[in-house]
């Protein structure tokens, strides 16, 4: 049986770190709010997973996974369920904990680099809110983001099995996570991270290797694979980016 994923149609947003994962592994996948209706596929059908009587814990909000009956929510909670049957886990079991706090870690870096655009109220729209998000944006770049790149690469430098990998000696999902979260901070601020090799270059290295990967490779070719975009939790607003340091 595929496993179902269930993410807005039209946008990375946080179901890119989850279809990293299936991408990698080759997995056999559906993306349900992509599909036609005439299949029972659509974004009604999310919804209706969503709001059924019959769920007795219904999502919040995409993204989550079907897998059978089972219904997982929650990024983060997703990928520490993926990791083992992907072969995307760390071993030993112990650094499953590992891989799931940075992947939560990484989590808490999508919410800021989001609210850089929407810093007032998710309600509103960008343009109602420019002001507080030009000081929320060069916050972020001057003080936020730097904080939580040096961690991340702290942790690459002081991994025992070596710095190629975030945790243990092998690819993890918290790898193609910390790829997809490299990739969008890039596509949103040009300019304020275009000397990120310099200040990072063992995170650089690892978005390299990532990239080089055959099926993620294919997979960013491929027309699966949605374009960044201003509807998205990345997005370029000029006026929000500022010159490196």
């Amino acid at each position: 049986m595929s496993l179902k994923l269930y993410y807005w149609d039209g946008l990375q947003g946080r179901g890119e770190f989850v279809r990293l994962a299936l991408e990698e592994a080759g997995a056999d996948y559906v993306e349900v709010a992509r599909g036609k209706p005439s299949k029972g596929l659509g974004t009604d059908a999310m919804l209706t997973v969503m709001d059924s009587p019959d769920e007795p814990y219904p999502p919040f909000a995409p993204p989550f996974l079907k897998d059978g009956d089972l219904v997982i929510s929650q990024t983060a909670n997703i990928l520490f369920y993926l990791g083992p049957r992907l072969n995307l886990a760390p071993e030993p079991e112990s650094l499953r904990y590992v891989a799931n706090g940075l992947q939560l870690t990484i989590a808490d870096v999508v919410t800021e680099a989001h609210d850089t655009h929407h810093p007032l109220a998710s309600g509103l729209y960008y343009e109602d809110q420019k002001d507080a998000a030009k000081v929320r944006a060069h916050d972020f770049l001057d003080h936020r983001l730097p904080k939580f790149m040096s961690y991340f690469e702290r942790v690459l430098a002081r991994n025992p099995a070596g710095d190629s990998f975030l945790a243990g000696d092998t690819l993890t999902y918290v790898d193609l996570s910390m790829f997809q979260l490299i990739d969008g901070l890039l596509y949103a601020f040009p300019r304020a991270l275009k000397r990120f090799g310099e200040h990072y270059p063992r995170l650089a290295a690892l978005r390299d290797m990532v990239i080089a990967r055959p099926n993620i490779a294919a997979y960013l070719q491929s027309n699966r694979r949605i374009a960044h975009n201003e509807a998205c939790i990345f997005r370029h607003y000029p006026e929000l980016d500022k010159a490196a340091t």
